[in-house]
């Protein structure tokens, strides 16, 4: 379907005659007259097939002018043979760019349907003439909108919107959008990501040309072969005409084609500068209408007779700047905080028009939802922000509560089909960083005997004591890699024997008092070291003096 249809023109009955016998000297091929979307399995089966009785341009309009034929008088040459390097054959350099890698991209994800990039080629000729000669932007998208007619059922298919007009600005029919046409039935199933912006736009060449390349290949169908071909481009607009035109371009451009710069390409015939004389568009199956004899000078020209067989057609509407069209994700990346903690960044989005444009003044929503107790500031859970000039809008701080694990997060703006992106955030429980004593009494005890004190530490996380935080205590060596020592003081068991390794746990506060310690029967220096399993440590002397002598009995 072609970007203006104002400016959409059929071809009359000379050169419908030179299409139809370029055509049977293109292909003998038969397509079915009713295609169906092939059914697959794995790779090679789309996200759904694609329903008999809805092409991907909704059996919108479409340019039928055909490619230029070789002089008849040319030697070594046929009159049913393109020329190659004539202007026809110049493809603005983005649009180009795109169909190749498109198809270098199937190549390597659906190498068995063998897509031809000229078929891309053929199909954005009669769709939108090379997105209106290359009138695109850096990134590959269109410099404005590429609408069709409103599929309202006077002459065209009936389909009702879909999107809430968020693709084509048309709240009541859905239109066919963008340079490769898709209706937004179609591309919610089929869109693509073609330039990694992160976003599927049919508007964007790059997008709509993967997304046209992964529809062609749908189901099990090989690109190589004339009737999986046929049924691929049959199952894009479902009219023998339309095949056989896009049949033509893509024999044509098989012959040669070069780039061009963008904005330069060669648009189809009646379609350049606007002009209100430009012919109106009629739909694939519609015949040209005659062309009114001319009025002789001076004699006022007569009110056209309306053709009955013309269906009436509706303008596309005028976009509108300020018409929400999507939400994307404005670069937040993993959200994760301590228990207790802010949450190091804040959710950002951001809010374009229906024509991709950065929207501002966008109410957007943001909402704690899930098993937590983590709160936005004030302790809410929801909080509404409006989007700045750059369409930008960031949710307040985030602070985390006691309650560990992962929640959901959403964003959501629009009110007659909103848009809902997700974050997921999780927070961890604290860990301590910080063992210490809780006094520095010295420990010392006679041998035979038990340390009269008791040994009582705390594990902290930035100065809060981390309940259930497990301690390691080991009487070590005094060597450099402590190991443990099998004399001096040690620890007791429930059954009243020596140990010297034990696995404690501080308290809801972070305390932790160790049991009692027996000094042994060796007099000397010790060592007691404690440790944590994120690293922290404790080493504890421990000094047991020899027992006093005892004088002999008399």
């Amino acid at each position: 379907m072609a970007a203006q249809f104002g400016h959409r023109l059929r071809r009359g009955a000379t050169t419908a005659a030179v299409a139809a016998a370029a055509v049977a000297a293109l292909s003998a091929s038969q397509a079915p007259a009713a295609p169906q979307a092939d059914g697959g399995t794995g790779d090679r089966a789309a996200a759904g097939a694609t329903p008999s009785d809805e092409a991907a341009t909704g059996n919108s309009p479409y340019y039928t002018d055909l490619p230029p034929l070789a002089t008849p008088n040319k030697p070594g040459a046929s009159v049913n043979l393109p020329v190659t390097g004539s202007a026809e054959a110049g493809i603005p350099a983005s649009v180009l760019a795109a169909y190749k890698k498109a198809e270098q991209e199937l190549a390597g994800t659906d190498a068995a349907c063998r897509l031809p990039w000229q078929l891309l080629a053929a199909i954005g000729k009669v769709e939108s003439g090379q997105a209106r000669g290359g009138k695109v932007d850096a990134n590959g998208t269109t410099l404005s909108p590429i609408l069709g007619p409103a599929l309202n059922g006077q002459g065209f298919a009936l389909i009702k919107d879909t999107d809430g007009g968020a693709y084509d600005s048309d709240a009541t029919h859905d239109r066919a959008v963008g340079p490769m046409q898709f209706i937004p039935s179609t591309w919610a199933t089929w869109g693509q990501d073609g330039n990694g912006d992160g976003r599927k736009d049919p508007n964007n060449i790059y997008d709509a040309a993967l997304a046209a390349g992964r529809y062609l290949c749908a189901g099990t169908r090989d690109l190589s072969l004339a009737t999986d071909l046929d049924r691929a481009v049959l199952s894009y607009n479902h009219s023998t005409e339309y095949l056989r035109t896009v049949r033509s371009w893509f024999e044509y451009y098989k012959r040669g084609t070069h780039e061009v710069p963008d904005g330069t390409g060669v648009l189809p015939a009646g379609s350049g500068g606007g002009s209100s004389s430009s012919p109106t568009p009629s739909p694939s199956t519609q015949s040209p209408s005659p062309s009114p004899s001319p009025t002789p000078s001076g004699t006022p020209s007569p009110t056209p007779t309306p053709d009955p067989s013309v269906p009436p057609t509706t303008p596309p509407p005028t976009p509108r700047p300020d018409v929400f069209g999507s939400l994307e994700n404005a670069g937040t990346g993993t959200l994760q905080a301590t228990a207790g903690e802010e949450f190091d960044r804040r959710i950002a989005v951001r809010a374009r028009n229906t024509q991709g444009a950065l929207l501002a003044k966008v109410q957007v929503t943001f909402t704690v939802v899930g098993d937590t107790d983590a709160r936005f500031a004030g302790g809410r859970t929801t909080a509404t922000v409006a989007t700045a000039a750059d369409g930008t809008a960031s949710a307040p701080a985030l602070t985390a509560g006691e309650k560990t694990g992962s929640f959901k997060v959403t964003a959501v703006a629009g009110t007659t089909k909103p848009r809902t992106l997700t974050y997921t955030a999780s927070v961890t429980a604290r860990v301590a960083d910080t063992l210490t004593r809780t006094d520095g009494t010295a420990m010392t005890a006679t041998a035979g005997e038990a340390f009269a004190d008791r040994i009582t530490v705390t594990t902290t996380y930035k100065g809060t004591g981390v309940a259930g935080t497990a301690v390691t205590a080991t009487m070590i060596t005094d060597a450099e890699t402590p190991a443990e020592n099998d004399k001096g003081p040690y620890f007791t068991d429930a059954d009243g024997k020596a140990v010297r390794t034990l696995a404690l746990t501080t308290g809801d506060d972070g305390l932790l008092q160790l049991p009692e310690i027996r000094a042994g029967d060796t007099a000397g220096t010790y060592k007691l070291r404690l440790t944590t399993a994120s690293g922290a440590t404790l080493t504890v002397e421990l000094k047991v003096e020899a027992a006093p002598e005892t004088a002999p009995e008399a």
